[in-house]
C-alpha cells in the first residue's frame, strides 16, 4: 500500500468511527475530575471501561495513597495502554491529562453534560486535555485497522495531575519505569506543533506582623502593610521582566502573578498575618535557581522593610521550561506536515507560555511535541473558564494528522 493509500485508508476509518469517537469525549466529560479535591481514580476506572469496549487493555496504575495525600490530592490512578507491533522501532507516546480546575460560575451549557451546540461539545475538559484520550486512542484504533506496522509501538498515558505539575502522573510512570518511549506527543492545539514552553515557579510567601486592636492601632504590626509592599515590588518586576524577552516564536517575556491572598480575622483587627500566593513564569532562556533565588530576596526585602515584620517562604512548585530537543525532528516535520494538508493553512512549530507534563519527557531526554485537538489558542478554548468546549471538526481533523504521523514514525 502507497502511503497516499494509507493516509486515505487513516483518514477514511477516523471518518467512520467518528460518531462513536464523540460519544467518548462526551462520557469522558461526564466524570468529574476537579482538581482540587483530586478524587480522580474514579474517571480513570470509567476511561478503563471506555477502553476495553474497544479491545484496548488498560493498565491501571495506582500511585500509593500516602504520596497522593501529600501531594494534596485525594486519590490518583494512571492509566497505560500498551500495543506493541514488533522487536525493533520506535516507542511512541502520547500522553494526555484527565485532571481540570473545578469548573467555577458563569455557564450557559452543564459543565459535565457533554452537550453539541453548533458543531461544539461542551464541558470542563472538552478542549484541556479529555478531547486528546480519544484523539490518541482513535489514531492509534485506525493506524491498526489501516494495516498494523511492522515494527515498534505505542503507549498511551492517560493521567490526572497535570495541574499540580505532573510529577505523580508521568513522572511517576517515569521514575517507576512503566513506560520508556523514544519520542512523546503529548496533548495540545490542532493549529500549532509545539516544541518549547515557559517553565513556571509557585512560591507562598507568608508575611507575619502582629495582630491587634484596630481602636489602638500602635499596639500592633500590621502584616497587610507589609504585603503590600511586596505587592507593590513584585508588580514593579514585571516591568524589568518585560525587557527581556525570549527568542522562541510564540513566547514573549517573564512575568509575575499573584493569584491568591489571604490574610486577617475581622474588620477591627490589625492583620497578624497575610498569606500571598505568587506564580512566577519563566522563558527557556531563564535559570530557574537564579530566578528563584532573586524572587526570595526580592520579596524578603520588600516585607522586611517595616519594623516586627518578618516572612517565611516556601516553594509550592517548579516546573522547568521544556527546550526543543535534537531527536525532536521525525515528530515536527510529520506533525507540520499533515497538519498542513488537513487543516488546508501552514501549520508550523511554536513556543507556548504555558507549562506541561511534557517537559517531563524531554528533561530524561525523550524528544516531545505538543499537539492535539485544542482550537487556536487557549483563549478561544475557554479552558479553565466558563464554557470550555472543542469544535468537533478540529477533533476530527487532529485525530487524521496524529494517525498520519504515528503511521510514517512507525512505518505503517
Amino acid at each position: 500500500m502507497s502511503k497516499h493509500d494509507t493516509y486515505a485508508a487513516l483518514d477514511d476509518f477516523v471518518d467512520a468511527h467518528f460518531d462513536e469517537q464523540v460519544r467518548f469525549v462526551q462520557e469522558l466529560v461526564r466524570v468529574p475530575t476537579d482538581t482540587p479535591p483530586g478524587d480522580n481514580t474514579p474517571h480513570a476506572r470509567r476511561t478503563r471501561e471506555l477502553l476495553a469496549a474497544f479491545g484496548f487493555e488498560a493498565q491501571a496504575h495506582e500511585v500509593p495513597a500516602a504520596l497522593v495525600h501529600d501531594y494534596g490530592l485525594q486519590s490518583l490512578t494512571n492509566l497505560v495502554v500498551q500495543r506493541r507491533y514488533g522487536p525493533l522501532g520506535r516507542i511512541v507516546a502520547l500522553n494526555a491529562h484527565g485532571d481540570v480546575v473545578p469548573p467555577g460560575e458563569g455557564w450557559s451549557h452543564d459543565p459535565y453534560g457533554g452537550v453539541i451546540v453548533d458543531g461544539k461539545l461542551y464541558g470542563r475538559a472538552a478542549a484541556v486535555s479529555k478531547c486528546d484520550f480519544s484523539t490518541f486512542a482513535f489514531a492509534t484504533r485506525a493506524l491498526e485497522a489501516a494495516g498494523r506496522p511492522r515494527a515498534g509501538g505505542i503507549d498511551l498515558l492517560f493521567t490526572y495531575d497535570e495541574e499540580y505539575g505532573g510529577l505523580l502522573g508521568p513522572g511517576w510512570l517515569l521514575e517507576q519505569g512503566l513506560t520508556r518511549p523514544d519520542l512523546e506527543i503529548a496533548a495540545g492545539f490542532s493549529y500549532q506543533v509545539v516544541t518549547a514552553h515557559n517553565g513556571c515557579l509557585q512560591l507562598e510567601a507568608a508575611v507575619h506582623g502582629k495582630m491587634g486592636h484596630a481602636a489602638v492601632p500602635h499596639t500592633a504590626v500590621d502584616a497587610l502593610q507589609a504585603a503590600n509592599r511586596v505587592l507593590s515590588a513584585l508588580y514593579e518586576e514585571n516591568r524589568r521582566l518585560e525587557q527581556h524577552r525570549s527568542a522562541v516564536k510564540g513566547i514573549s517575556h517573564g512575568y509575575v502573578n499573584v493569584g491568591q491572598i489571604a490574610g486577617g480575622t475581622n474588620t477591627n483587627v490589625v492583620p497578624g498575618k497575610v498569606v500571598l500566593k505568587i506564580d512566577r513564569r519563566m522563558i527557556p532562556e531563564e535559570d530557574p535557581a537564579q530566578v528563584e533565588a532573586a524572587l526570595r530576596a526580592l520579596i524578603e526585602r520588600a516585607a522586611t522593610g517595616l519594623p516586627g515584620v518578618r516572612v517565611e517562604i516556601r516553594r509550592l512548585l517548579l516546573a522547568h521550561a521544556m527546550k526543543p530537543l535534537p531527536g525532536n525532528r521525525p515528530l515536527v516535520e510529520a506533525l507540520c506536515r499533515h497538519a498542513s494538508a488537513v487543516f488546508g493553512e501552514p501549520v508550523e512549530a511554536w513556543g507556548t507560555p504555558l507549562y506541561t507534563d511534557a517537559r517531563l519527557f524531554s528533561e530524561r531526554g525523550i524528544p516531545a511535541v505538543i499537539y492535539g485537538a485544542g482550537p487556536r489558542t487557549v483563549l478561544e478554548s475557554n479552558a479553565k473558564r466558563a464554557d470550555e468546549h472543542i469544535v468537533l471538526e478540529d477533533l476530527r481533523r487532529a485525530t487524521k494528522v496524529v494517525a498520519r504521523t504515528l503511521a510514517d514514525l512507525l512505518g505503517g
